[in-house]
């Protein structure tokens, strides 16, 4: 999937990809009260029981065995990863995630992201591909940069991954949604008061 930057905004809920039908967005809408989507988020659309896809957000960035721990009890599906630097944006990027062991898949979705951004690095120029650059050796040294988690969960568990130290948004999608067909833009940490655009005036990193 393609890297986006953090920070940038995001869309409303629910709107579809471009050129899809039945896509979901989870994530707070550009613009969005902070405490309005967390609210929000407590409220799971109706439907039947059984597994949806669910977007679970941490607090602040985790490594790989950190993440998993967090949403123990669910199947991960696709892994956000960010790689925090002070006062600079840099990109969200979503990978899906095999059906190894999930310390496994997130490792080698990790080493995923880590890659793009290299190749990201190579081919831009200027800021960016420093920025790239950071990014992708930060990874490849497996950094606590896992964001959030989009799992399989029975709405039930939501309020259980809830609670959990480290969470701090666990966002069910509607019925009949498809992993695999979600547009994801989970909450930042710096984001504490409006979902906007995060800082970016601050020197970039030597990788």
């Amino acid at each position: 999937m393609t890297a986006w930057v953090a920070g940038s905004g995001a869309s409303g809920p629910s709107d579809a990809i471009p050129g899809s039908t039945d896509a979901t967005r989870l994530g707070p809408a550009a613009g969005e009260p902070v405490a309005g989507y967390l609210e929000r988020t407590r409220a799971v659309p109706p439907g039947p029981p059984g597994p949806r896809p669910t977007l679970v957000t941490f607090a602040a960035e985790q490594d790989v065995a950190g993440a998993a721990a967090l949403v123990r009890g669910a199947t991960a599906r696709e892994a956000v990863f960010r790689v925090p630097l002070p006062r600079v944006q840099t990109a969200l990027r979503q990978v899906t995630l095999g059906t190894t062991d999930p310390d496994d898949a997130l490792r080698l979705a990790e080493a995923q992201a880590a890659n793009r951004a290299g190749e990201q690095a190579r081919t831009a120029s200027g800021r960016s591909a420093q920025i790239a650059a950071t990014e992708s050796a930060r990874l490849a040294a497996g950094c606590p940069c896992t964001l959030a988690l989009v799992v399989d969960a029975d709405p039930a568990l939501a309020p259980v991954l809830a609670a959990r130290p480290g969470v701090r948004a666990v966002e069910v999608a509607p019925a009949g949604a498809r992993t695999g067909a979600l547009a994801v833009s989970p909450l930042l940490p710096e984001q504490t008061e409006i979902v906007g655009p995060v800082p970016d005036d601050g020197p970039v990193p030597p990788p």
